[in-house]
């Protein structure tokens, strides 16, 4: 017989709300449970992708750094001649190529450096570009100047033979001109030769002076006072008439010049040895193209002679033009 219990009816519909709430709450949860593991799992695909990405990124990135970084080396190679200095100059620039090679790759191992690594290796791209300009550059310019210097030793060898010419001619004109000077000075020779005027008569005595002032001839070395010299001039049509210059030297038989410069004495050029000789008294006269004489009195203060010859000898115009000698005892 079947119960209509109102209480366990009651129990009954009771159990089952219960179990229906913990039904749901569990469904609830596994819902949960399911969300987040689809959502852990697709943060996980996500994260994966993006590793996956950045992997195939880095190696694509390594790959164009070689590409470039080879490339470059290889143009900046292909540059390089038989000047040093410019060679050196390819050799630092491929250095520093390889410094900012080996920078990119230590940026690419870092995935958080890959934006920056991609900028740095247009960098080297832009670098190589700019060493391969600059290259190409200076090989015009060295060129351009290798053309100067062409034109210039050109230049150079056409004016050493244009020098060379000028430097014949020029030897050339001097050797004339020193013919001429020669043939000058030897026609200047002849003429001041021709022009000098012969002394004849040259004589020479020694004299002592008296009280009363007259002169007497003496030739006792310790008794003279002074030494008379005298001379006649002879005709020459060559010579002007004019006033001519006459060097008296007297030569004592020590060989020395009797010279006092404080009066009048002094130096000539002997025109034919070109030696320079001290002349004891000059004598200037009117000359008229006819015989005259001329006298010239060598009488020095306390003046002492020693024994022995003596010579006189009488220049024109530089030349001997005559010449005597006389004695003391």
């Amino acid at each position: 017989m079947t119960s209509n219990n109102p209480s366990n009816s009651n129990q009954t519909r009771s159990q089952r709300q219960n179990f229906l709430a913990i039904a749901v709450t569990v469904g609830v949860i596994l819902l949960a449970v399911i969300g987040f593991l689809a959502y852990n799992n697709v943060n996980k695909a996500r994260q994966l992708e993006m590793t996956m990405s950045e992997v195939d990124e880095s190696e694509k990135l390594r790959k164009e750094l070689e590409t470039q970084y080879n490339q470059a080396l290889a143009d900046l190679e292909a540059q390089k001649t038989s000047n040093q200095e410019l060679n050196a100059m390819i050799d630092q620039q491929k250095a520093e190529l390889e410094s900012s090679k080996n920078r990119i790759s230590e940026l690419l191992k870092n995935k958080g450096q890959l934006t920056k690594a991609r900028t740095e290796i247009d960098n080297l791209k832009s670098q190589a570009s700019q060493y391969l300009a600059e290259i190409v550059r200076l090989k015009n310019e060295n060129a351009a100047l290798a053309g100067e210097n062409q034109n210039l030793s050109s230049q150079r060898d056409s004016l050493n033979v244009t020098l060379q010419s000028k430097s014949a001619e020029n030897e050339a004109l001097s050797s004339a001109k020193a013919q001429l000077v020669n043939e000058k000075e030897e026609l200047s020779g002849k003429v001041n030769i021709a022009s000098v005027i012969k002394a004849k008569s040259v004589t020479a005595v020694g004299q002592k002076v008296k009280g009363s002032g007259k002169a007497k001839d003496e030739n006792s070395a310790k008794s003279v006072d002074q030494i008379k010299v005298c001379f006649t001039t002879l005709e020459n049509e060559v010579v002007k008439p004019g006033n001519e210059q006459f060097h008296v030297r007297i030569v004592s038989p020590n060989g020395e010049t009797l010279a006092v410069d404080d009066m009048g004495s002094g130096s000539i050029t002997n025109r034919k040895t070109g030696e320079e000789i001290r002349f004891t008294q000059l004598a200037e006269l009117s000359y008229s193209n006819g015989e005259s004489q001329e006298c010239v009195v060598w009488a020095p203060t306390n003046a002492s002679y020693i024994k022995g010859k003596y010579t006189v000898e009488v220049y024109n115009k530089g030349y001997l033009s005559g010449t005597t000698s006389f004695t003391l005892k």
